[in-house]
């Protein structure tokens, strides 16, 4: 079995967890089978001395298949 891990970041204004569900669903619209993700920083970004937007940089795990693309 091998497996193949990249990175990503996912931006949201709404939550921490909005941001890596944002960017596990971008990264799925082009590659299948994502089983881990590891969060390897968070971040925000501050405006009025409000949080503005959550930055989540994660690295997300999937399995490389067998078979050969045609």
């Amino acid at each position: 079995m091998v497996e193949k891990t990249i990175e990503l970041v996912g931006i949201s204004s709404n939550s921490i967890e909005d941001a890596v569900q944002l960017a596990l669903a971008r990264a799925g619209v082009t590659i299948s089978g994502i089983n881990h993700v590891h969060i390897e920083d968070i971040s925000a970004a501050v405006e009025n001395n409000q949080v503005s937007r959550w930055r989540v940089a994660i690295k997300a795990t999937f399995l490389v298949k067998d078979q050969l693309h045609e």
